[in-house]
């Protein structure tokens, strides 16, 4: 867990006294023992979380876990490659993942445990690499049908995290009715990381559609207390804040990816890689790695002495304007409203006239206006 806080720390920065640290700690002779223990996998996250959004930088620490001869080296250098490649949208590293997913595991022992949290890493990993961008996210989604067709058993149990991971706070149809499907599934790992994926997937919309699949989900389980915890917890993320929060880990018209909120979010689905012995035993307090990706849904325009503000703004889809000429319309479909106001996933807010300037350049969060002399 201390490894796991340093990664949180220094996310993204690539921080060699900490990467030592945690590799000396793998290094060590004494503890080999003491490694093969189910919560190594967060010391390896801890190391991952250092490279996020690095790319390339993330190449000496996979070399260095080549050289480790440790059960948990393989996964830990997928992790690391996955968080260091977040948000890309990277084709060749999609691909490589897909080519550790089909890989057939044979013999039943020490080095089978370490195989199948690599396949599972990188069923997260595509998820991860393909969320940045609309076309990657739809193929990704097909190859996880494909996964939970032919798939062995770890890795139909981590599909479904992918893809709550894939689409946090957008509840896509075609998404929810698939994870539906799942969370009546004969694996009971599925079926409970479903409901989880469920909640993920609507967190903090008020969807009805969801919000009723979880009801009839609560009554089917009723007798099986772990699906009903997590059906529990789904339904808290559902109504996150009363709908005023999102776990979107994308900012700035969803062209940033908050390596913080990302971050938060992957400690969660690790978590659940094996539900029961973490989440559903005695560590449930790991879902609270959440909370560094919950932000405010809302708009709220102050003036310059950071006094509330009502404005007029208009709130619709937004549209992609990227190299367009002239001054296209940002916005499509809106209604104009007075903030303080909650903008939906995709949603873009513009003020209505020209009696005030933003100062900042997306209007999203907390905003400062200044009034036109």
């Amino acid at each position: 867990m201390a490894a796991l806080s340093l990664g949180m720390i220094f996310v993204g920065s690539a921080n060699s006294d900490v990467s030592e640290a945690i590799v000396q700690t793998f290094l060590d002779e004494d503890r080999a023992k003491q490694l093969k223990d189910k919560w190594t996998r967060f010391m390896a996250l801890g190391l991952a979380l250092l490279f996020f959004g690095q790319q390339e930088e993330v190449d000496v620490i996979t070399e260095t876990l080549k050289a480790i001869d440790h059960p948990m080296s393989k996964p830990a250098s997928v992790l690391a490659e996955v968080c260091a490649w977040a948000g890309t949208g990277a084709v060749l590293k999609l691909q490589q993942l897909l080519h550790i997913c089909n890989e057939h595991i044979e013999e039943d022992n020490d080095e089978k445990k370490g195989d199948e949290l690599l396949q599972a890493y990188a069923v997260i990993g595509l998820s991860l690499v393909a969320m940045g961008e609309e076309v990657g996210q739809e193929m990704v989604l097909r190859q996880f049908g494909h996964l939970m067709h032919y798939g062995e058993a770890n890795i139909r149990k981590t599909v479904p995290l992918a893809m709550g991971l894939i689409s946090p706070s957008n509840p896509q149809m075609k998404v929810y009715d698939t994870l539906s499907r799942y969370s009546h599934d004969n694996d009971n790992d599925v079926a409970i990381n479903a409901i989880f994926s469920m909640g993920i997937l609507g967190a903090g919309t008020n969807n009805a559609r969801l919000a009723q699949l979880l009801r009839q989900l609560a009554s089917y389980y009723h007798r099986d207390p772990n699906a009903l915890f997590m059906v529990r917890i789904a339904q808290g993320l559902v109504h996150m804040g009363k709908g005023t929060l999102s776990l979107n880990p994308f900012h700035t018209d969803r062209q940033v990816l908050s390596r913080v909120a990302a971050a938060g979010l992957l400690t969660v689905l690790v978590s659940l890689i094996d539900p029961k012995q973490f989440v559903l035993a005695d560590s449930h307090y790991l879902l609270y790695f959440l909370v560094t990706a919950m932000h405010p849904r809302f708009l709220v325009t102050l003036d310059e002495d950071l006094k509330p503000l009502t404005v007029n703004v208009r709130v619709g889809q937004a549209v992609d304007i990227v190299g367009q000429a002239g001054r296209p319309k940002t916005i499509t479909g809106w209604q104009t409203q007075s903030t303080p106001v909650l903008l939906g996933y995709g949603e873009r807010a513009e003020l209505e006239d020209e009696q005030y300037i933003s100062l900042a350049s997306t209007l999203e969060g907390l905003v400062i206006l200044r009034k036109v002399q």
